[in-house]
C-alpha cells in the first residue's frame, strides 16, 4: 500500500537539531533519544542543504541493518518535502547490495557490518562528501592503529574524502565515558580527547585492580564534556517532554512478503495453509486474534479436520525481533521492560535474546523484582498479566517496550502503570518514563494501538478494525 505523504513540521526539538546541523560546523555530534526525530531532522537539514544551498553532496548513512532497511527509507518517503531524499538501502545480499549501491540516488544507507566491503568496492572512487552514523555508538571500538575491522576501514576514508560528519546516538556513552573515544576521533581525529586511545585513558582514567577495569577519575566527566560542548548538541527528553505524561514513539515494522501474504488472506477468507500448517479463524474475535498473531511473527495453527486450536505456533517472520534488537542498540544497555502477550513470543524472545530474563520463568518472583530494581536485570520480559496491583517496578528503569498487545485496556495501562510518571515522582527520580510499540505497519495492531490510546469500546473497536480489514482486502 503506497504512503500518502504529510507535510513535515519540525517539532520545538526538531527545529534545534536542524538550525545545529545547517550551522557553520561541519562535523559535530547530536545526542537525542530515539524517539526525538533525529532521522527527520537530518533528513530536512539535508532537504534545505540541497534545496535552497545547491549542495548535493552525496550522503552515505550508517546505520544497523534494520533501521537502515527501513528507518531513513520510511522517512524519506513519509514526507512530502523529503520525496526528492530518496534513499537506497545497501544491505543483504552481495548481489542486491551491487544493485543498491549503483543507484543514483542522494542518500546511500548501508549496516555496519557491510562498511568494509564498501570501502572496498569504491577505493579511491569514494564519492560520499557526507556521513551520517546512525547509532554512532557503533564506532566506539575505533583505535588509532587498531580496533575493529569495520572502523579501521572506515578511518581509511573519514578524512580524505568525507567533508561532513554527524554521529547521532541517544547513548552516547553506555558503558561508560570509553565508549566516547572511539566516536569522536570519526569527528575531530583525536583533537578534543586525544591522538590515541591510550592516551585518553591515561589521563582520565585509573585501573582498578580489584574489578580488572578502568575506572573514570573524579573530574574526568566534567572535564570531557567541556571539550565535547563546542561539536556537540545534547538533548534530554526530560527537558522537552511533561515528565507527567509517557513519551510513546511507535516503531513501525514492515511485514516481508510471504508475511503479508498470509496475513491478506487470512484476513480475507479466515483461512489459509503455511508450511504445511492449518490456519483458521472463523469468526470475527478469532481472526483478530490471528491477524495479531502473524503480525507479531508467530502464529496458532489448527486442525484442518475439526478447526480446533492445535495448541502450536508456526513462526512467520522475526521482523519484529530485529527491530527490537534495533531499538535495544540505541537504548544502549539502559534497563528496559518487554511487554508480550503471546507465549510464542516469549520463546522467541528469550531464544533471540539470551541476557533476558523472564518473569513467568522464576519460581522467586519477588527476588526478580528486587534485582530488577537494583539494576541487576537488563532485560525484563513481562507478561501484563503479571503486572498486577502492588507491583512496583520504577527504581529498576523507565522504559517500556511493547512487543505484542491485544485489546485489553486495564492490562495494558497496570503494566505502564508499574512503571509510570506518577511513581517515578513518587521514587524522587525526575525522568521521563519512555513507550516504545512495535507496530506492524498495515495490520490490526495499527487499529489495537489506537483503541488503546482512545478508550474505545472493546466491541466497537474490533468491528470497526474489520471491517477497515473488509475494505482494504476488497
Amino acid at each position: 500500500m503506497s504512503q500518502q505523504a504529510s507535510k513535515f513540521s519540525p517539532r520545538p526539538h526538531q527545529q534545534v537539531q536542524i538550525e545545529y546541523m545547517l550551522g557553520a560546523r561541519r562535523r559535530f555530534n547530536v545526542w537525542a533519544m530515539m524517539g526525538m526525530g533525529k532521522s527527520a531532522a537530518s533528513l530536512y537539514a539535508l532537504h534545505v542543504a540541497r534545496e535552497l544551498l545547491g549542495d548535493d553532496a552525496p550522503t552515505l548513512v550508517l546505520a544497523p541493518k534494520f533501521v537502515a532497511d527501513t528507518v531513513w527509507p520510511d522517512e524519506a518517503q513519509k514526507w512530502e518535502q523529503f520525496r526528492n531524499l530518496e534513499v537506497s538501502s545497501v544491505t543483504g545480499a552481495l548481489k542486491d547490495r551491487l544493485v543498491a549501491v549503483g543507484r543514483d540516488v542522494p542518500i546511500h544507507a548501508v549496516n555496519y557490518q557491510n562498511i568494509p566491503w564498501l570501502v572496498d568496492y569504491w577505493g579511491s572512487r569514494w564519492p560520499y562528501r557526507r556521513v551520517i552514523a546512525d547509532e554512532s555508538t557503533r564506532l566506539k571500538s575505533h583505535r588509532a592503529k587498531q580496533g575493529g575491522v569495520r572502523t579501521q576501514a572506515l578511518a581509511k576514508v573519514a578524512f580524505k574524502y568525507v567533508n561532513e560528519w554527524i554521529n547521532l546516538t541517544g547513548t552516547p556513552s553506555p558503558n561508560g565515558l570509553l565508549d566516547l573515544w572511539g566516536q569522536q576521533w570519526f569527528v575531530d581525529r583525536g583533537a578534543r580527547l586525544g591522538t590515541s586511545f591510550s592516551a585518553f585513558q591515561d589521563r582520565w582514567f585509573q585501573f582498578d585492580k580489584y574489578t580488572n577495569t578502568y575506572q573514570a577519575l573524579s573530574f574526568a566527566r566534567e572535564e570531557i564534556i567541556q571539550l565535547l560542548a563546542d561539536c556537540t548538541l545534547s538533548l534530554r527528553v526530560e527537558d522537552w517532554f511533561d515528565l507527567d505524561k509517557p513519551v510513546v514513539t511507535t516503531v513501525p515494522v514492515k511485514l516481508p512478503p510471504v508475511a503479508r501474504a498470509l496475513y491478506n488472506k487470512v484476513e480475507r477468507e479466515m483461512v489459509a495453509s503455511f508450511e504445511g500448517r492449518h490456519i483458521e479463524a472463523p469468526v470475527a474475535m478469532t481472526k483478530s486474534m490471528k491477524c495479531a498473531q502473524i503480525a507479531s511473527g508467530a502464529v496458532r495453527t489448527n486442525d484442518e479436520e475439526t478447526g480446533r486450536p492445535t495448541g502450536e505456533f508456526v513462526e512467520v517472520h522475526d521482523a519484529k525481533l530485529q527491530a527490537l534488537e534495533a531499538l535495544l542498540d540505541e537504548l544502549g544497555g539502559e534497563p528496559v521492560i518487554v511487554s508480550y502477550y503471546w507465549q510464542a513470543d516469549l520463546a522467541r524472545l528469550k531464544r533471540a535474546f539470551k541476557h533476558g530474563t523472564a518473569l513467568a520463568d522464576e519460581k522467586d518472583s519477588k527476588r526478580v523484582i528486587r534485582d530488577w530494581n537494583a539494576g541487576k536485570v537488563p532485560l525484563l520480559f513481562l507478561h501484563p498479566q503479571s503486572a498486577g496491583h502492588g507491583l512496583n517496578l520504577q527504581l529498576g528503569g523507565r522504559i517500556l517496550v511493547f512487543y505484542s498487545y491485544s485489546w485489553g485496556l486495564e492490562e495494558h495501562e497496570q503494566i505502564i502503570e508499574r512503571i509510570g510518571p506518577m511513581r517515578q515522582r513518587q521514587a524522587g527520580l525526575e525522568r521521563s518514563v519512555l513507550l516504545y510499540y512495535l507496530t506492524a505497519e498495515d495490520t490490526i495492531e495499527e487499529d489495537i494501538k489506537a483503541r488503546l490510546a482512545d478508550k474505545a469500546d472493546l466491541q466497537t473497536a474490533v468491528s470497526t478494525a474489520m471491517a477497515r480489514a473488509a475494505t482494504r482486502s476488497g
